[in-house]
């Protein structure tokens, strides 16, 4: 008996070393994601009104909105939102269904990205402030860089 109880606690320990790894992978990840400046707290449902919410972070990269899910751990965004492609749809306040999990005083954004689904997003107010400089302060004319 005392040698199962001994191979339970091996068992036991190297469970908890596994979620001491992942969590730290998790932790210098977002160092690292957040280390470069310009990101923000974020949820995302794709497509909106109907997908699941997902909590992540957002990261301007140029003309690029990158979001990262908060438990992944590639470094490659899972959705990438070109500035010239948005538009807003509409702002509200979270639901109370959706505040808890995405928590309170998040603000709801619907963008529309020229698919044929819309995405929401949800940030905090000084985010979204944030956000929609950011949406407006793309340079005069570069929405004609693709005509010729």
């Amino acid at each position: 008996m005392g040698g199962l109880a001994l191979d339970a606690a091996w068992l036991f320990a190297a469970f908890l070393l596994l979620v001491v790894v992942l969590a730290a992978a998790l932790a210098t990840r977002r160092y690292l994601l957040e280390r470069g400046g310009a990101t923000v707290e974020c949820g995302l449902r794709h497509p909106a009104g109907r997908g699941a919410w997902r909590l992540g972070v957002a990261s301007y990269q140029g003309d690029e909105l990158c979001w990262y899910g908060a438990l992944d751990v590639r470094f490659r965004p899972e959705q990438v939102l070109h500035r010239r492609s948005l538009t807003v749809q509409s702002r509200r306040p979270s639901l109370a269904a959706d505040a808890s999990v995405l928590g309170a005083d998040r603000v709801v954004v619907e963008l529309s990205t020229g698919d044929s689904d819309n995405v929401e997003l949800a940030m905090t107010e000084e985010a979204l402030t944030g956000f929609l400089s950011w949406l407006e302060a793309s340079p005069p004319g570069s929405h004609l860089s693709g005509m010729a």
